[in-house]
């Protein structure tokens, strides 16, 4: 065990997992890192990954995560929560060592996210920060590599990244141990509500210890009556921090609209695309059987394309990310299942083919791009159907958006496609109607 486990339960209003002195770290000088005194081996990973400046999560949420607050913060992904609340992990560790070894598959940290892309960049993000410790991190997903994932948990484990549903399974099965989490992070709790997530992340926080024993630090995008409550029964004296969504959609992203017909968005896409010379472009699409169809007709019209759904094997979708990410792929064709959580650098543009049923996915979709203060570009196509969905995602942003006709150049006439359809998208056979009685 570490120090930290052996204070006292009758101390409500002191973290267990405080930095042994009692002065509160300074707020860093200029947005800068090196005026944080982090561990040295922390701060070398930070130089390796070329970060000099804290975003305005990190500045408002380090000071006090540092000093082991509890912390409630509003931040969508994109602003470097990520980073936040993992230099606060990982220089916990290194300050506080253990005095005891921990048994395999009982960690010190935990973090819950939503997805599996989600997560699975969260522990890569980790591994980054702690490249020059001997932290080991361990991601826990659903729907691939459960016996590799368990033979991990028979090892010594610091931090576990993960997806609820396995990791309620490991701890079910006695594979995990989270009776000695000393620090534990709640990500993108709107969205683990929407899913159904929340019994789920009721059922784990039981098995960690009582909040008097355990730093919490829980992130959404968006705060709720039902995440207001339960981030306030998670957290002891908790800091609150708010880095409104607008700041971010709308002074890094710019947002057009233009006005189209349902027949025309294919014709406007494609000329999007050439005209604008885009050469990293998410597509949203609603629908997954829409979301099939476009992709496959951006393919026969010549560009490098991929798909993202959520029936998409997990596999599959891992390998999808990383020919996006090394520029195999131009555009993703996806559903919101990629609407959080997945970091790629340089997207410049996000094109709403539909716009989103949920005006938050709007938010979370537009963040793909600009991300960390970068400019970006999000482009949404509306047509008759979709323009009942404007009013509640400019409220939801505080301002209106302003639409425009499309140029002239947006809606030429197609050319021939130049390619043929490939033979996993060609359509099924009709169905034989029943044979008639004799």
């Amino acid at each position: 065990m570490k120090p930290a486990d052996n204070l006292p339960n009758a101390l409500p209003n002191a973290l267990p997992n405080a930095l042994p002195n009692d002065e509160d770290r300074v707020p860093p000088a200029g947005n800068n890192f090196a005026s944080l005194d982090l561990p040295e081996e922390l701060e070398r990973a930070i130089d390796d990954l070329g970060f000099t400046s804290c975003t305005p999560v990190q500045l408002e949420v380090l000071p006090h995560s540092l000093d082991g607050k509890d912390i409630i913060a509003q931040a969508q992904t994109g602003t470097g929560k990520t980073a936040a609340f993992l230099i606060s992990i990982i220089t916990y560790d290194l300050e506080n060592p253990e005095v005891e070894p921990r048994p395999p598959g009982t960690p010190f940290a935990l973090i819950i996210a939503p997805t599996r892309e989600l997560v699975m960049q969260i522990a890569a993000d980790a591994e980054s920060l702690a490249a020059h410790t001997d932290i080991r991190i361990a991601c826990i997903v659903g729907g691939i590599d459960y016996d590799k994932q368990k033979q991990l948990m028979q090892k010594h484990v610091d931090i576990i990244v993960a997806t609820p549903g396995r990791l309620l399974d490991f701890c079910r099965s006695r594979i995990i141990n989270l009776s000695q989490v000393e620090s534990l992070v709640i990500d993108e709790a709107d969205r683990m509500l929407s899913m159904g997530f929340i019994p789920d992340v009721k059922s784990i926080i039981r098995q960690t210890p009582p909040k008097e024993r355990r730093q919490t630090q829980l992130f959404s995008a968006t705060f709720s009556y039902d995440i207001r409550q339960l981030a306030a029964s998670w957290t002891l004296d908790p800091v609150n921090i708010a880095i409104e969504p607008e700041q971010v959609a709308v002074d890094s992203v710019n947002q057009l609209v233009y006005l189209t017909t349902e027949s025309d968005k294919f014709k406007m896409l494609y000329n999007l695309i050439h005209v604008q010379n885009i050469e990293r472009a998410i597509v949203f699409v609603n629908r997954r059987d829409q979301t099939r169809i476009l992709e496959s007709k951006l393919y026969q019209y010549g560009f490098k394309t991929g798909l993202l759904t959520g029936e998409v094997p997990q596999k599959k979708r891992i390998r999808t990310l990383e020919d996006f990410k090394s520029g195999k792929i131009e555009i993703l064709v996806a559903t919101d299942v990629a609407g959080r959580g997945i970091h790629v650098d340089d997207i410049s543009h996000v094109i709403n083919y539909n716009l989103p049923e949920d005006p938050e996915d709007y938010v979370h979709r537009i963040g793909r791009t600009g991300r960390a203060g970068a400019a970006g570009t999000s482009i949404s196509l509306v047509c008759e159907s979709d323009v009942f969905m404007l009013p509640a995602i400019e409220e939801l942003l505080g301002e209106p958006i302003v639409c425009e006709q499309p140029f002239d150049e947006y809606l030429t006439d197609l050319p021939e496609p130049t390619r043929a359809r490939r033979k996993q998208d060609a359509l099924p056979p009709p169905r034989r109607g029943r044979r008639p009685r004799r």
